[in-house]
């Protein structure tokens, strides 16, 4: 018998937008422990503010975000300090500091939040550059990396702390289809291997279909999600045409008639 799912991360009735300029409502979704899952949508469809409203950087104007049992959107103080502990994320650019390193990137995080001896810290930013198999490069400078490696380097940093969930950015994009497919490996063997929970921002249909267990799909028409499911599945059943287009990379009716 299977055991039943446990969620990881809860979003309920959340709204978030910039002042009195509203980008999402109504965003209901739940994340299972070690779930492959991805958010994606049309350009300025709100994938980067939620993002950003999931990891804490902005409070939504209305809604909740549950990371196992708190409420992060109330915590404070020592409360969402260890909520933060919870999750890494990686940015769409890398965002390591060039006069480091790979490996003084990667140890950065267990040098400002943690007190383990030297060697200790030296070890634990090792394993995690070895992990995402980049050992070989660990006293190299970002500027010395490729694209690909870039984008493995942020996720050992993100992974520093042992996080239980991590949260990628565009993860694939700026990649060539070979380098993107390893990439794609990555993740799926660390969430396998390791049950890390992955939360993923991407448009990028070829590695969707590879990586997700399930996904949301978020419309800027309506503001909201407007599909959630397995890939294969909202590909081939959706109710919504747009939606199928969209995992069809099919063009839009209009579109088409109007280059014809």
């Amino acid at each position: 018998m299977n055991a039943t799912p446990e969620t990881i991360i809860s979003v309920r009735g959340l709204k978030a937008g910039y002042g009195t300029k509203i980008i999402l409502r109504d965003i209901n979704f739940q994340v299972q422990r070690g779930e492959v899952f991805v958010i994606l949508g049309g350009s300025g469809c709100g994938k980067s503010t939620l993002l950003k409203n999931l990891i804490g950087l902005y409070a939504p104007l209305e809604g909740e975000v549950w990371i196992e049992n708190a409420n992060l959107v109330a915590a404070s103080g020592n409360e969402r300090l260890s909520l933060l502990r919870k999750f890494g994320v990686m940015y769409q650019s890398g965002a390591l500091f060039g006069s480091m390193t790979l490996l003084e990137n990667v140890r950065m995080p267990l040098d400002e939040f943690t007190s383990l001896p030297e060697p200790v810290k030296e070890l634990a930013a090792l394993a995690k550059v070895k992990l995402v198999g980049l050992g070989p490069a660990a006293q190299k400078l970002p500027s010395e990396l490729s694209g690909g490696m870039l984008k493995r380097a942020a996720i050992a940093r993100a992974m520093a702390l042992d996080p239980c969930i991590l949260f990628l950015d565009e993860p694939s994009a700026g990649l060539d289809p070979v380098t993107s497919a390893s990439l794609d490996l990555l993740i799926r063997n660390l969430a396998h291997h390791f049950g890390i929970t992955f939360v993923i921002v991407t448009h990028e249909l070829a590695s969707i279909y590879k990586i997700a267990d399930r996904v949301i799909m978020l419309d800027g028409r309506t503001q909201t999600i407007i599909a959630e499911g397995r890939p294969a599945d909202l590909r081939e059943n959706s109710p919504d045409p747009w939606v199928r287009r969209f995992f069809n990379r099919e063009p839009d009716s209009g579109e088409a008639e109007t280059v014809n």
